[in-house]
């Protein structure tokens, strides 16, 4: 069966819908599309030599090394939703090396993790696929739990194991969004000066954001806002929640928003809320990568695909999927990793 055959039939009933479907609200032709010169969108930034390196090494790295895309493998669950919830249904990733091992196997363009678990493995794998350190987390052990992204080691340790990134989260919208902010945008220019490239989780955290049974979190125009706040302390990557809603501002009722704005930006089409998305990454010179969400079993592969199929389509530059790959056998998570490249490689998937 031809790959494009393949993509067809797991999007069932929205194949249709999502792989002949034509933008109009922001048109292809004003977007920085990816592609092989991806790295040149910063020839003319402040980024060094040594950071267009490391962008190179990350883009021209795996299976979808010089097409302009990523497919990045992250693992910070064990930190973020406790160890035990994480690894219950595939005991193997207790064991970080086989975190490194899932990725390079899978042809990923890099792995995303902790300090501690890529460290452990540094000397041997560091040069062989790019490790992107995530230098902050949420941690669920003290109770209450409360909601604050906060360091758990510096960038000089990050650079000292050899990483090619450092990864960070900021809960924008938070109360405590105005430190992360500040401490993330030295960190990133840090990570700058000493060669690394920078990726931002650019996540909302509001219980305010959730209103009449309706949870915004995900809505376009507040992810996008996040999305320009990142681009804007200058990250390289921006990872994203796929956009599942819009009307953030305007139902929540706060921020600056108007009818118009909505209307001569966006549709309800997935693909266009993801462009809104993607527009505020600086008209995509800086890569969208839309996260793979949760396992639910058997329609994970499904769900990966769409997402994939969306995230091109709009623009973007990749998938960040952790929890869909390594919450099942290696085998299995090697086969959903690698069907998501198989959207980025397929050339009659173009951006809409």
């Amino acid at each position: 069966m031809r790959t494009i055959d393949r993509i067809i039939e797991l999007l069932g009933s929205d194949a249709e819908s999502l792989l002949k479907y034509e933008s109009k609200s922001i048109p292809k032709d004003s977007l920085v599309v990816p592609g092989p010169h991806s790295v040149d969108n910063f020839i003319d930034s402040d980024r060094s030599p040594q950071v267009l390196k490391s962008l190179k090494q990350l883009y021209d790295h795996g299976s979808l090394g010089g097409t302009g895309y990523l497919n990045i493998l992250p693992v910070d669950q064990g930190i973020e939703h406790s160890a035990a919830f994480s690894f219950y249904k595939n005991q193997a990733y207790f064991d970080p090396e086989n975190i490194i091992k899932l990725a390079m196997e899978a042809g990923c363009n890099g792995v995303a993790s902790t300090f501690g678990g890529l460290a452990l493995h540094a000397r041997k794998y560091a040069h062989r696929i790019p490790f992107i350190v995530k230098i902050n987390h949420n941690e669920l052990l003290t109770y209450p739990n409360k909601y604050d992204q906060i360091p758990f080691g510096s960038v000089r340790e990050a650079w000292d194991m050899g990483a090619t990134a450092i990864g960070a989260t900021i809960y924008f919208g938070s109360e405590e969004s105005t430190r992360q902010i500040q401490e993330i945008a030295a960190a990133f220019e840090e990570a700058h000066q000493l060669g690394m490239a920078t990726i931002l989780w650019c996540y909302t955290r509001n219980s305010a954001f959730k209103k009449d049974d309706k949870d915004y979190h995900s809505a376009a125009d507040l992810t996008g806002q996040a999305n320009h706040i990142g681009v804007t302390i200058k990250a390289d990557i921006i990872k994203q929640k796929l956009p599942e809603t819009n009307f953030g501002f305007r139902d929540i009722g706060f921020g600056k928003q108007s009818q118009e704005m909505y209307e001569s930006l966006t549709t309800d089409h997935p693909i266009d809320l993801c462009r809104f998305q993607v527009a505020n990454c600086y008209m995509g010179k800086i890569g969208l990568i839309n996260s793979g969400g949760g396992s639910k079993g058997d329609s994970d592969f499904q769900a990966a695909v769409r997402t994939a199929v969306i995230n091109k389509r709009a623009g973007g530059c990749g998938l960040i999927m952790g929890r869909k790959a390594f919450q099942r056998p290696m085998d299995e998570g090697v086969t959903i990793l690698r069907s998501v490249q198989e959207v980025y490689l397929e050339k009659e998937i173009t951006v809409a």
